[in-house]
């Protein structure tokens, strides 16, 4: 059960209505780094979480908070898009690079949306929810989460340096700020159920006698030119505390050369293959 206010979570205010700048806000909207991802996939964790009830409901109520994101976004989209004047649009095309970046407005907002927000990224394709990643298990979501912010995040850094209206960049900079709590609010999650080294391995519920353990922590390193690149990941404690990092380098094949045999009759092969 879900409850709205008809008001906003955060004020939204456009100076100078900018359509190439809505096209970029897009992509906060339904791009990979967006908030319909991780409104959905906060939202389908929930749907899944098994143990403690305090993360269920975490998640649930942050995947609400994204949603508060989105109905904000969309309408800064259409706040830009708002009487826009076509002579900016015009001198905006004359400059090549400007003209090549953004290819001008979406015109898809004008001629499928009526100028408004729609659930498409940046260069209009629509979120197919193919990015939701939600896996049953409290430390790989948490993982996943940390990840997702760190990218809205990165995005949302982006579109604040690339807007001079003042109004968007102070919606922007309350959406970094957001980002900034809820990248630390999933690592925390795991901190509380015992920190990184009680979570490593995910799922650290997987048997150690199912695991080719003397594979299990070294660095592998392919090349054949270069020495492997040295640090914390090559050499001391593993982070879960079972054994030392290593190095191996140049590993010999363990495996066989992969043949397949003759094709089968009927399966479309060439005559040759049979």
């Amino acid at each position: 059960m879900f409850h709205h206010s008809s008001k906003l979570q955060y004020e939204v205010r456009v100076d100078t209505p900018d359509p190439q700048f809505a096209k970029l806000l897009q992509q906060a909207i339904g791009g990979i780094e967006g908030e319909i991802r991780v409104a959905m996939q906060y939202f389908f964790q929930a749907m899944g979480a098994r143990g403690d009830s305090r993360i269920r409901d975490m998640l649930i109520s942050t995947a609400t908070e994204e949603l508060s994101h989105i109905e904000f976004l969309g309408h800064a989209v259409a706040l830009n898009l708002e009487g826009a004047p076509v002579t900016d649009q015009e001198e905006a095309a004359k400059d090549p690079v400007v003209n090549a970046i953004l290819g001008g407005a979406n015109p898809r907002h004008l001629l499928s949306s009526g100028l408004s927000a729609m659930p498409v990224n940046a260069n209009g394709v629509p979120f197919d929810m193919s990015h939701i990643y939600a896996t049953g298990n409290i430390g790989a979501d948490m993982l996943a989460n940390a990840t997702a912010e760190a990218g809205g995040r990165v995005l949302a850094s982006r579109l604040y340096n690339w807007t001079s209206d003042a109004g968007m960049k102070d919606m922007l900079s309350f959406l970094i700020a957001r980002d900034t709590y809820h990248q630390q609010q999933w690592l925390a999650v795991i901190e509380e159920l015992g920190g990184m080294a009680a979570a490593l391995p995910i799922p650290n519920s997987t048997p150690q006698d199912h695991e080719a353990m003397k594979h299990s922590y070294y660095y592998l390193n392919t090349l054949l030119d270069k020495k492997a690149p040295e640090g914390r990941w090559s050499s001391g404690p593993s982070l879960d505390g079972r054994a030392e990092f290593h190095i191996v380098d140049q590993p010999a094949p363990e495996g066989q050369e992969p043949d397949l045999g003759k094709a089968r009759p009927n399966s479309g092969a060439q005559t040759e293959q049979i």
